[in-house]
C-alpha cells in the first residue's frame, strides 16, 4: 500500500505550476482477504482545475460512469477525475478540453506492439540490407562490434536496400542477430550494441525499430502493423512464435479496463492522446480500436525523402534537430513531444515544464520511460505496476497524494520480495549511472514496499 507522508508544503520542481493541494484520507490499509479492495490514497481532485462557467440554463449532460475491474479506490478516484474535469461539471463549452495522456505498450495494452512488429517484420522478411551493407547508417549508437556481426549475419544475403531473407532458413542467422541486438542491446557474442546515449532522452534500441524501416513508406508499414495486429489478437494468451531460431512472445491484447477508461473521458470531453516510443504508423494502427486517430499519437517518427519513404533517422523536438536521432518518446523525451505536439510549445521551452494550465490533467504509464510526463500531470497519475524501480518509487512515495497504482490487467505480477532501492540505485541519469530517486526538494525518497499486486 503506498504509505502516508506528513503533508508538505513544498513543490515539485518537476511538476511546477500552482495548484490547490488535495485533501487524503487520514490512513490507508491493506485487506488480506482474498478479492479485498485496497484504498490507495484517496483524495479530492482540485488542481489546476479550469475556471468554473455556469452551467447552461435547461443543459443536459450525463458523466459517463466506468465499469467495474479496479484495484481498491482507483475507479472511485478515476471517476473523481472524470466528474471534476468533465464536460458535465461544470458545462463545458468555450472551455479548453483537459488533456488525459497514456503510455500505450503494457498501459493500454498487454505486451509490446513494437515487439510484436519486429517479429513479424523478421518473421516476414521485410527489413532492408542497408546503404552499402554498413549497419551503422541505421544507428547513430551503434557499435562497431554490434556493425560488424550483423553484416557477417546478414551482409551475403541481400544487395542493399533488398529486403533480407530473415523468415527463411537460409536467413536465419540474420534474423538472430537482429533481434538479439533489438531485444538485448547486445551482439549474440554479448558485446554491447549501443553506446554514447542520454538515457533520459533516447533508448537506442527502441529507436533501432523505426530505423529498421528505412526504405518503406508510412502507408506500408501500417498496412504490416495491421497484419502484426490481426496475428497477435487472434494468438491465444501466452502463445509464443519462433523468430530464427528464437521462441519469443507472439500475443497481445487490449486491456478492456482502459479502453472502458479512454471512451469515458473521450465522452466526458476530455482530449485524449498516446504517447508511445514504439513506431509512429504502428501505433496509429493499435490505436484506432480505443477511438483515438493517427491525430493523437505521439511515436517515434522518422524523418522521410520526397517521395515519402522513410529515413533511417528521426524528427527531433525542442533544442533537437531532425536527423539528430536523440530525442525521442523516451522519459524527458515525452515531455517535449507531449509540449510540443499537444500545447505547440517550440524550441528550447518544450523540453521544460510548463505552466499547470499547459499541461495535461491526467496521465497513465507503466514504466520508467514514462515518469516525467506523469510528473507533469497536474491532477491524477495512474500507474500500472511492473515493478520498475523509478516509477514505484514515487509512485508509492506519493509525496502530493496524486499516485495511484494499479496491478497489471492481466497476469498481474506478485508483489517484489525485496523494497524498491528508491534511496541508491532507484534512478538512472543521463549518462546511465544510478543514483538515488530525489523529490522536487532533493531529498533522497526512501526505498519503498511493493504493496499493489495481483
Amino acid at each position: 500500500m503506498i504509505s502516508q507522508k506528513k503533508q508538505k508544503k513544498q513543490k515539485d520542481s518537476e511538476e511546477a505550476g500552482e495548484f490547490t493541494p488535495v485533501t487524503r484520507s487520514p490512513s490507508v490499509r491493506r485487506l488480506q482477504a482474498a478479492g479485498a479492495a485496497v484504498a490507495i490514497a484517496a483524495g479530492t481532485l482540485v488542481a489546476a482545475a479550469p475556471a468554473a462557467q455556469a452551467a447552461r440554463p435547461g443543459a443536459h449532460c450525463t458523466t459517463p460512469k466506468l465499469a467495474a475491474g479496479w484495484y481498491g479506490e482507483n475507479r472511485a478516484r478515476l471517476q473523481q477525475l472524470i466528474d471534476t474535469y468533465g464536460s458535465c461539471d461544470p458545462y463545458r463549452p468555450g472551455r479548453a478540453k483537459p488533456v488525459a495522456v497514456f503510455d500505450w505498450d503494457n498501459t493500454v495494452v498487454k505486451n509490446d506492439v513494437g515487439d510484436a512488429q519486429m517479429f513479424w517484420l523478421l518473421r516476414n522478411g521485410k527489413i532492408r540490407q542497408p546503404v552499402e551493407g554498413d549497419w551503422t547508417t541505421t544507428s547513430r549508437h551503434l557499435t562497431p562490434a554490434a556493425a560488424k556481426a550483423l553484416a557477417e549475419a546478414c551482409g551475403p544475403l541481400a544487395e542493399p536496400g533488398a529486403p533480407l531473407p530473415t523468415g527463411t532458413p537460409r536467413g536465419t542467422g540474420c534474423a538472430d542477430e537482429l533481434n538479439a541486438v533489438y531485444a538485448t542491446a547486445a551482439t549474440r557474442a554479448a558485446a554491447p550494441a549501443f553506446a554514447g546515449w542520454d538515457h533520459r532522452t533516447t533508448e537506442p534500441a527502441y529507436a533501432w525499430l523505426p530505423q529498421l524501416m528505412q526504405g518503406w513508406t508510412a502507408r506500408e508499414i501500417r498496412g504490416f502493423a495491421a497484419a502484426a495486429k490481426a496475428e497477435n489478437l487472434a494468438a491465444p494468451v501466452d502463445a509464443q512464435q519462433r523468430v530464427g531460431s528464437t521462441t519469443v512472445t507472439g500475443w497481445v491484447r487490449y486491456y478492456d479496463q482502459q479502453k472502458d477508461l479512454v471512451k469515458a473521458l473521450r465522452k466526458a470531453g476530455f482530449d485524449v492522446w498516446i504517447s508511445s516510443a514504439s513506431p509512429q504508423p504502428v501505433v496509429e494502427v493499435w490505436a484506432r480500436d480505443v477511438g483515438i486517430d493517427a491525430s493523437h499519437v505521439i511515436g517515434i517518427r522518422n524523418t522521410t525523402t520526397a517521395g515519402g519513404k522513410l529515413t533511417s533517422h528521426l524528427q527531433g523536438c525542442g533544442t533537437v534537430k531532425d536527423g539528430a536521432d536523440t530525442m525521442i518518446t523516451y522519459v524527458d523525451g515525452k515531455r517535449c513531444w507531449i509540449n510540443k505536439e499537444v500545447f505547440g510549445v517550440r524550441g528550447a521551452a518544450a523540453e521544460k515544464v510548463q505552466p499547470a494550465a499547459r499541461r495535461q490533467v491526467f496521465a497513465a504509464g507503466d514504466s520508467d520511460t514514462d515518469v516525467t510526463f506523469l510528473r507533469d500531470a497536474t491532477a491524477l497519475r495512474l500507474v500500472v505496476n511492473r515493478n520498475k524501480n523509478e516509477l514505484m518509487c514515487r509512485a508509492y512515495d506519493n509525496s502530493d497524494g496524486k499516485w495511484i497504482v494499479n496491478p497489471m490487467f492481466i497476469q498481474p505480477k506478485k508483489q517484489k520480495a525485496a523494497p524498491y532501492p528508491c534511496a541508491t540505485t532507484g534512478f538512472t541519469g543521463r549518462d546511465g549511472t544510478p543514483g538515488p530517486v530525489l523529490r522536487g526538494d532533493s531529498s533522497v525518497i526512501p526505498d519503498q514496499t511493493d504493496s499493489v499486486f495481483g
